[in-house]
Parts: C-alpha cells; sequence; structure tokens
C-alpha cells in the first residue's frame, strides 16, 4: 500500500471519528436530559399529584437515542466487551489483521441483520402511522423504531473507520527506529 493511500485511509478513520466523538457528546445530553425528563415526571406525579404520559414517554425516547446515538461513541472508545487473551501480545500488523478480520467476519453480518430487521420494524410502524398507546402519549412511534437505523449507522461507521485504521496498519511500511 502506498503511503499516501494510507494516509488517506487514517484521514477518513479520524472524520469518522469525529463524527462519532460529536454523537457521543449528544448522547451524553440526550442522557442529561432523560434525567432531567425523568425527576419532572416524578416530582410533579408525587408532589403535585400531576402525570403526564408524553413526559413519561418523553424519557424514554431520549434513553433510546442516548444509547443508539452513544453506541458509535462507545465502539471508538472501546466501551464494548472484548475477550483479549492474546490479542495484547501481538504486534501492530497483527492486531490490524484481528481487527479488520473481526469487523468483517462479525460486525458486518451483525450489522446487515440489524439494519435488515429494523428496517421492517420502522417501514411497518411507519405505514400504519403508529403513535402511543396512549391517548395524550407521543406520536409517530416510528420514530422511535428508526433508532435502530441510526444505531446501525453510527457504528457502522465506526467499523468502516476501524476498517481503514486497521489497513492503513496492517499495510503500511513499519515505522522507522
Amino acid at each position: 500500500m502506498s503511503p499516501a493511500l494510507a494516509e488517506r485511509l487514517v484521514a477518513l478513520s479520524r472524520r469518522i471519528d469525529a463524527f462519532n466523538q460529536a454523537a457521543g457528546t449528544l448522547a451524553a445530553w440526550l442522557g442529561v436530559g432523560t434525567v432531567v425528563l425523568c425527576f419532572a415526571s416524578v416530582y410533579l406525579r408525587y408532589a403535585f399529584g400531576i402525570g403526564f404520559t408524553w413526559l413519561q414517554e418523553s424519557y424514554v425516547w431520549t434513553h433510546v437515542f442516548s444509547i443508539m446515538l452513544g453506541s458509535g461513541f462507545a465502539l471508538l472508545a472501546g466501551g464494548f466487551v472484548r475477550v483479549d487473551l492474546l490479542y495484547e501480545r501481538f504486534g501492530r500488523r497483527l492486531k490490524a489483521g484481528v481487527d479488520f478480520a473481526g469487523t468483517l467476519l462479525f460486525m458486518a453480518p451483525f450489522l446487515a441483520m440489524t439494519a435488515f430487521s429494523g428496517w421492517a420494524f420502522f417501514l411497518a410502524s411507519w405505514k400504519m402511522g403508529e403513535s402511543s398507546q396512549q391517548q395524550d402519549g407521543i406520536a409517530g412511534v416510528y420514530v422511535l423504531k428508526a433508532s435502530l437505523l441510526l444505531f446501525v449507522l453510527v457504528v457502522g461507521l465506526q467499523g468502516l473507520g476501524m476498517l481503514a485504521r486497521a489497513a492503513a496498519a496492517a499495510f503500511a511500511p513499519p515505522p522507522e527506529a
């Protein structure tokens, strides 16, 4: 691989990392919003005897979007479970090969299956105009179901970034000592 191509792959992975870093920041703020909405719902219910279904549903929605949007950042930050019995002993190129193969053999099929079933799940909800089961709940439940596709997007992008970084590391000339 030419050094120019390796540099482009690394630049691509850095742009994807920056995107998921921003998505992670937004997910963190959605987490704060979830806590505030949940607190407001509980406080209004127990202090004043007032309950709003839409308020209860809104903190569920912010929680879901926080998790789905933050998944790409979690992958970037190494927040997923990983079994490293031998990986830490591997050299740079072998680690890159393991990352490359793992992304293609495990992550890609999982994301493809999730996209396929998530799209069907979303589309069925969209076609029926699904909304909350409660009269005063949030309409447009299909938006919530679309969060599965958001998950596929952010994790898939981070997987692409991992592939680019692994390819650059595996095929780039070794650094001079």
